[in-house]
């Protein structure tokens, strides 16, 4: 078979280590024959690709990024987009695509399979926020890179009696400002799941300027107050419909110091948190789905998204994998707010 591979949406530790794992079975194991499409969609639609064989795979695993480029190109949004594919996949002998990506990235593959392109999904999203997956790799990447972050700025802020606030990615669903939170040890955690109250974290912060040891505020970018307000550099949109978030971190410390009269920052890792060398779990966690998804390719098991579930890998359907967002629970962010403020 000669196979075609993409990777879409942001970029991603652990996809070099997908493409790795896909393009070695697939030719070692199966023989197949791989191409790479370029920047995501935006590959099959303009017929841009690149070479993707043994060669251009070794040494790829350690590197962040995609060694196939991304891009957020949506090919409904564009006159013939689809039939634009269908004819660039026939022209080059394409006969199944592996798509890498997060919800749109898949929910482009879900609807190019309803009209009969072959293809399977991997799940890609820093964010943890796909429902039939366990967990998706970079997640754990990114959070170290919030968790580490947050250890050194625990220091300057007790240095200066400061509160700084760390801004982190987290459009919908809270699963980084969470995890990094609780694994750095911040006194404020703020999810995009609860609206908070500025009063209420201005008390938390008060309360651990009182045991000798400044705040840290942990905020997804995606949280919001109480008062409905929602920070942003402006009203884009990407091609999905998506607003460009951010600023909510920079707006809180304003607020924070006007309450409590002490100095407050706020860091914003913003794609801090995507680049760099993925880490062991997502490395092996890329790699076993690249390995999954090569499988189902070769047994014609199209339409399936690869999946963890407990410490399996299994497959489900693409659309399963878009139907509905994994947010971060009631009882996960109770367990974090025993230790607020102190």
């Amino acid at each position: 078979m000669r196979i075609g591979v993409l990777t879409g949406g942001g970029d991603c530790p652990g996809l070099n280590a997908v493409i790795r794992a896909v393009v070695r079975k697939g030719v070692t194991t199966y023989g197949h024959e791989f191409v790479g499409f370029r920047d995501g969609w935006r590959g099959p639609l303009d017929g841009v690709t690149r070479p993707l064989g043994i060669a251009e795979v070794r040494g790829i695993l350690p590197r962040g990024g995609t060694i196939l480029g991304s891009s957020r190109t949506n090919p409904f949004k564009i006159d013939g987009g689809v039939e634009r594919i269908k004819s660039n996949l026939a022209e080059r002998g394409i006969d199944a695509l592996v798509a890498i990506g997060g919800e749109d990235t898949l929910g482009v593959a879900t609807k190019l399979d309803e009209l009969g392109v072959n293809v399977v999904g991997v799940p890609k999203t820093i964010d943890n926020d796909l429902s039939a997956t366990d967990y998706t790799f970079g997640f754990d990447t990114a959070v170290n890179i919030a968790m580490e972050a947050i250890d050194r700025l625990h220091t300057t802020a007790e240095s200066h009696h400061r509160t700084l606030v760390v801004e982190v990615m987290g459009r919908h669903a809270g699963w980084i400002a969470l995890h990094a939170g609780i694994a750095g040890g911040a006194n404020v955690i703020l999810l995009p799941e609860r609206q908070f109250d500025v009063d209420q974290v201005a008390g938390y912060v008060e309360k651990r300027f009182q045991t000798q040891y400044s705040p840290i505020v942990v905020v997804a970018e995606g949280a919001q107050p109480l008062e409905g307000q929602m920070q942003l550099h402006n009203q884009e949109l990407d091609a999905f419909g998506h607003v460009r978030l951010g600023g909510i971190g920079q707006w809180l410390a304003g607020q924070l110091e006007q309450r409590t009269g002490k100095e407050a920052r706020a860091v914003v890792l913003g794609h801090v948190q995507r680049g760099g060398t993925p880490t062991a779990f997502d490395r092996v966690l890329a790699t076993r789905f690249g390995l999954e998804a090569i499988d189902a390719v070769n047994e014609g098991d199209f339409g399936r998204m690869m999946a963890l579930r407990g410490t399996d890998i299994v497959r489900v359907p693409l659309a399963d994998g878009t139907r509905e967002l994994k947010t971060v629970p009631l009882e996960r962010y109770t367990e974090a707010e025993v230790f607020f403020g102190s």
